[in-house]
């Protein structure tokens, strides 16, 4: 093998050595990255340190302009019901800058639909880019010591009357019974987040 392709080489194993089966950043067991002050329609700027006392936390990156996401905002509001009273919370959050998904857009979609958790807005998108996250809705369950414990689909088919695995509430339950998840990576399906190019410095 010549030298460059020996460099080349170690450059993929050091870029993903850090990355999961199917997320560019995280890997499972992973610290979940903070986030900090984002501005939910609830009218309250929240943390993920807020959530201290939860025994687990599902953050879901969703959208109002997603055709998936639309059909995914049923199942999300009943898993929060199912774990709520378990400790654990639920916390979606949108990046996405277009008119459909605006902030103002989100507060109407969160009174429409009766949202029952927190609806955040990162405007920086930088929450997607620390959890790799690609697509609404895409699914990240942390455990109770904030390390990543499962990540992708909710379930197994975008028709809620197909499905037949329950990835996320499975996730949930093994973690609440002091197990880990024998699933813990899946491939989110959905729509594309837009994430803004970052322009190089001259």
């Amino acid at each position: 093998m010549s030298r460059i392709l020996k460099t080349i080489f170690l450059l993929a194993l050091t870029v993903n050595i850090h990355a999961g089966e199917y997320n560019p950043v995280l890997n499972i067991g992973d610290p979940a990255p903070q986030w900090k002050d984002l501005p939910g329609v609830d009218g309250k700027l929240h943390s993920l340190s807020d959530l201290e006392s939860s025994k687990a936390i599902v953050l879901v990156f969703t959208c109002n302009s997603c055709p998936y996401a639309i059909d995914y905002e049923e199942r999300i509001i009943a898993l929060r019901e199912q774990f709520a009273a378990k400790g654990v919370a639920v916390v979606a959050v949108n990046v996405n800058k277009v008119p459909e998904d605006s902030f103002d857009e989100m507060k109407s979609r969160a009174k429409l639909r009766g949202f029952n958790f927190a609806y955040l807005y990162d405007d920086s998108q930088q929450i997607a880019r620390d959890y790799g996250a690609t697509y609404t809705p895409e699914f990240f369950v942390l455990d109770g010591a904030r390390k990543i414990a499962y990540m992708g689909a909710l379930d197994d088919n975008p028709a809620s009357d197909k499905v037949q695995q329950q990835y996320v509430a499975t996730a949930l339950q093994s973690l609440l019974e002091g197990k880990r998840p024998q699933v813990s990576e899946t491939v989110a399906i959905g729509c594309r987040i837009r994430l803004e190019r970052k322009r190089r410095g001259r």
